[in-house]
């Protein structure tokens, strides 16, 4: 029998109290400010009457967040693809585990695209810190989202792990409703996505059965985003190099509203997202004499394989790699003029950066080669 919580701290808005919560954020200044970004189409008069209509948090995403969604992909992006929806069944749940590379579209992404493939939306967890209490916070918990604390010490951490094991395990096996989580704390800011073996000893905390029965009822899928420029790169670059010179990085008051603003608005040239294969075939196949441990890496090693081979690699990714090593064992995949324009763009990026430019000119390069080296593997 699994443990029982109270999930009223973190959970996203249930649709009886939609209307309630909308109301109250079509009033907030800040809402007011967001209208003509996110809905250019529409009037402020049409978003009020619109807002009387929706009574679920599915509503809201239909009909608010998808056209938003889809005006910033318009905006800030030259195309967005996706492959992989086959692989899904309409009538179950899943735990999508994927990369994470911007706060905000990794997760609003799949979304709309879940909506455009004729599958119900997912919820999303939300680190704690970008929560505020008021209309953030609002407008995640009706968009589906719940709070994960990152914050405590390592008794109240291991509770923390405990009640969102078992909130994420109560979202798919009873509620019947797929969830979306990062396979790593933050953003992957190395070009490097790597799943933390810590998320899968969470997610096993709250199962009853036998490893591969916990892991099988929650419907594993690894989820790959590839965009041809890395959102928030210059801010990516800069919290690493300043890491590098083993000095403590502290962010700033608004730092990550300003990296969710940044995401949103700078141009990400074309991006893909690709639906991996549910990994419950293989969990038969994994052998019961090896301890938890071993299990764990091995599942692991799945999902990063999964995820390397699923990246959309563009022009720019073979293109640093060949600087990096100093090769040009990819050239058949770009052009001159491509790589020319790539090396004007991380060398006007790093300039706006303070510090040994070389470092950091080569911490760009690490970061869009990443993929190719993890392709490799």
């Amino acid at each position: 029998m699994r443990e029982t919580f109270n999930f009223d701290d973190m959970r996203p808005y249930y649709d009886n109290e939609s209307y309630e919560v909308l109301q109250r954020i079509i009033k907030d200044p800040i809402y007011m400010k967001l209208v003509n970004y996110l809905w250019p189409a529409m009037t402020l008069e049409e978003v009020l009457q619109k807002a009387e209509k929706v009574n679920t948090a599915m509503g809201f995403q239909v009909e608010f967040m998808h056209p938003a969604i889809r005006t910033i992909v318009e905006r800030s992006s030259t195309g967005l693809t996706c492959s992989g929806f086959e692989n899904l069944d309409k009538n179950k749940a899943y735990l999508y585990i994927a990369n994470h590379r911007d706060i905000l579209l990794d997760s609003a992404i799949l979304q709309i695209l879940l909506v455009e493939h004729g599958f119900s939306t997912s919820e999303i967890t939300f680190g704690n810190n970008l929560m505020d209490k008021g209309f953030i916070t609002d407008f995640g918990r009706l968009n589906r989202m719940f709070t994960v604390l990152r914050e405590g010490t390592g008794r109240e951490l291991y509770d923390i792990s405990r009640k969102l094991s078992a909130y994420i395990r109560h979202t798919i096996v009873d509620k019947k409703v797929s969830v979306w989580i990062a396979q790593r704390n933050g953003r992957t800011k190395d070009g490097n996505d790597q799943t933390q073996t810590g998320l899968l000893k969470m997610i096993n905390i709250s199962g009853k059965g036998s490893f591969a029965e916990n892991f099988a009822e929650l419907n594993i899928v690894p989820l790959t985003i590839s965009y041809e420029y890395e959102p928030c790169d210059v801010l990516k670059i800069q919290e690493t190099y300043l890491s590098s010179l083993h000095t403590k990085y502290v962010k700033a008051e608004g730092e990550d509203l300003n990296s969710i603003i940044t995401g949103i608005v700078q141009p990400k040239g074309r991006i893909h997202l690709q639906v991996g294969t549910p990994i419950n075939d293989v969990l038969k196949n994994i052998d019961n004499t090896l301890n938890e441990n071993e299990k764990i890496k091995l599942i692991t090693a799945m999902l990063d394989k999964q995820i390397f081979s699923d990246f959309k690699l563009w022009p720019i990714n073979y293109i640093a790699f060949d600087i990096l090593t100093s090769s040009t064992n990819y050239s058949s995949n770009y052009t001159s003029e491509e790589k020319q324009n790539f090396i004007h763009y991380i060398t006007t990026q790093s300039k706006s950066i303070e510090g040994d430019q070389d470092s950091i000119y080569n911490l760009f390069l690490k970061m869009y080669a990443g993929p190719v080296a993890n392709y490799q593997l």
